[in-house]
């Protein structure tokens, strides 16, 4: 009989050990994740105010005051970051476009210098967006995997989405070789 109890009891504990440990890896994910969304936000918001920093002066160098005005027009705050970020390449892209049509724009010295910090933001955001990908794989990796499925249906834990398409593709063929 007191085999059976400390056997329990035993069984009882490396259960829980089991359960403490994969929970502590979907918190620290989470965290990682969430560290990764605010580093996002914040630099599409700088993206944001910087684009919105030349079109004042791509308007006065062309003469053209409604130049871009819908654009502008947009309420961030009611977008998510995934929303935001396409939202603010299609934004980025049609300035380029612009800028590329008129070149006496690039003899601006306040839109060069605002381009050369729109560049260094764009490789910020590219590795915002690379660490938030990264975090999210190892985040759904254990949302489909044994055992840290047993907890995630425990505490209802969601996959989460990605900024690219590329990144998707990559959890999806992990997925199928996890469950072959």
């Amino acid at each position: 009989m007191f085999y059976i109890v400390v056997g329990s009891i035993t069984l009882l504990a490396l259960i829980l050990l089991i359960i403490v440990i994969f929970y502590n890896k979907f918190q620290f994910a989470i965290i990682k994740i969430n560290e990764a969304e605010e580093n996002c936000d914040m630099t599409l918001h700088k993206k944001y105010d910087l684009l919105t920093r030349m079109v004042p002066i791509i308007r006065k160098s062309l003469k053209n005051k409604k130049l871009l005005e819908e654009k502008l027009s947009i309420s961030i705050e009611d977008l998510n970051h995934f929303e935001l970020n396409n939202v603010l390449t299609d934004f980025y892209t049609e300035l380029f476009k612009i800028i590329d049509e008129n070149e006496k724009l690039l003899k601006s010295k306040p839109l060069s210098n605002l381009l050369n910090e729109l560049n260094e933001n764009e490789e910020e955001l590219i590795a915002c967006i690379t660490f938030y990908n990264d975090t999210v794989v190892e985040y759904n990796r254990l949302i489909i995997s044994f055992p840290s499925n047993i907890i995630r249906l425990l505490f209802r834990y969601k996959k989460k989405e990605f900024y690219s398409h590329e990144k998707h593709e990559i959890f999806e063929i992990l997925k199928e070789e996890n469950t072959d």
